[in-house]
């Protein structure tokens, strides 16, 4: 049995070939998709990356360590969520040696505003970071009681954004490209959303947390595209 070629079958073939999804349903299916998303999901292409995407599968390879230097900077960056069953909240972790940035650790979790703030607190002491940075999304002010709701000596920062999200993330990319930004260890989840995401599509949320750790590592918080809350 285990030889028989006739045991298994692999097929490919795009949606519009399936004769068990009527072309009412495709249509209905697909009238919210992403370009990138009808392709992959849709026509059954295999997508690595996005073509005009502002992150590659080999600048990220490249550059990729197994282990930080002793680094002078360590933030935690939230890109919050509201809801116990909607989008994840983006925590990622980061760091700074010199003039490069180091991505320790990817911790998106899925659950409630505490569930998220609780991590990223636990990150902050696991790394003894500098502070947590946290997006001032439609939680506004949530975002900061509820993590001085767990510790209220954790020092954070609310940021948002003055301009549109692929501004902000393209001197991040640039750093990248400049071979300056290295991945400590691969995460697989936060490189795909970074190679797959086409500006103008909504942006996910790691890779928010992502550019906002490396904004305020890398470029600190004067530049145009972030405004800071409270200071």
């Amino acid at each position: 049995m285990k030889n028989d070629p006739e045991r298994y079958r692999t097929f490919h073939f795009s949606s519009h070939e399936n004769p068990y999804i009527s072309h009412e349903a495709l249509s209905e299916i697909s009238s919210d998709m992403t370009a990138l998303s009808y392709r992959m999901e849709i026509m059954a292409e295999d997508i690595d990356e996005a073509p005009g995407g502002l992150w590659t599968r080999k600048t990220i390879e490249d550059n990729r360590i197994q282990t930080a230097p002793d680094l002078s900077r360590i933030v935690v960056a939230i890109d919050p969520s509201v809801t116990t069953a909607g989008d994840e909240a983006g925590i990622i972790v980061a760091g700074k040696y010199k003039d490069h940035g180091y991505v320790l650790e990817d911790l998106t979790v899925q659950g409630s505003p505490l569930k998220w703030a609780e991590a990223a607190i636990a990150a902050y002491h696991k790394y003894q970071a500098n502070i947590i940075i946290a997006e001032k999304n439609n939680g506004g002010e949530m975002v900061e009681l509820v993590i001085k709701q767990v510790d209220r000596n954790v020092p954070v920062k609310l940021v948002t954004a003055s301009r549109d999200k692929h501004t902000g993330a393209e001197p991040i990319a640039a750093l990248y490209e400049q071979g300056r930004i290295h991945h400590v260890s691969k995460f697989n989840a936060l490189e795909d959303e970074m190679c797959l995401w086409v500006p103008g599509d909504p942006s996910p949320n790691r890779m928010d947390a992502l550019v906002w750790a490396l904004t305020e590592l890398m470029l600190g918080s004067s530049i145009d595209w972030v405004q800071v809350i409270g200071e």
